[in-house]
């Protein structure tokens, strides 16, 4: 979830810090207990810092992740190094097919606010991504199959692989997209499991088997 899919000194830039404030009471519906800020472990707080300069507070996500520093540093690094590739655009909406398909409703959240606020997606885009489309041609081939990868368990059809080749994606390309597609699962996946509070603007809920 909050992949925030620019570059890495872009992770958390949003134009709007007034309508994404943290939420503490939500904090008992978690399956885990959420730190506080100033509870998070030591060796966390280099990622929180960016994190907190970028956005003005620490979202859930984050506190909760930090509580294993090797997790979040995990986390942070891949998200690092894959906000490289691809563009925002494409990534932003494979970030939103698969948290559709996989029933994250917080980071469908997440993902749509900062796919409006920095990418500047507009929302007839994002609803269309959500369902592994785009306006664009190319880029709807990357997001159904980042879609496909999900629904499959990433066992794709040589069918879904030529769509996409056939697309103009590269081989390396197509590495790329799997390994998003998996960076955004590793944050549905957390999400999902400790049903975490969501404290980003409400959408609409995922329409998903998974969710």
């Amino acid at each position: 979830m909050l992949d925030y899919l620019t570059t890495a000194d872009e992770i958390l830039c949003v134009s709007d810090q007034a309508s994404v404030t943290p939420t503490r009471k939500a904090n008992l519906m978690s399956r885990i207990k959420i730190p506080l800020r100033e509870q998070t472990p030591e060796a966390s707080q280099p990622v929180l810092d960016k994190v907190e300069k970028m956005l003005g507070f620490v979202p859930n996500l984050q506190r909760l992740m930090s509580i294993s520093p090797a997790a979040l540093t995990g986390w942070a690094g891949l998200m690092g190094q894959l906000s490289t590739t691809l563009d925002v655009k494409t990534r932003d909406g494979i970030a939103l097919a698969v948290s559709e398909a996989d029933g994250c409703n917080y980071c469908l959240a997440a993902h749509s606010y900062i796919a409006h606020n920095l990418a500047k997606i507009d929302t007839d885009e994002i609803a269309i991504n959500r369902e592994g489309k785009s306006s664009d041609p190319k880029r709807q081939a990357a997001i159904m199959f980042a879609k496909r990868l999900i629904e499959t368990a990433g066992k794709v059809s040589d069918e879904d692989f030529e769509s996409v080749r056939e697309a103009g994606w590269s081989d390396a390309n197509i590495i790329e997209i799997i390994a998003l597609t998996a960076q955004f699962l590793l944050t549905n996946f957390v999400n999902n499991a400790v049903q975490t509070p969501i404290d980003f603007p409400a959408v609409e809920g995922a329409k998903s088997k998974a969710a």
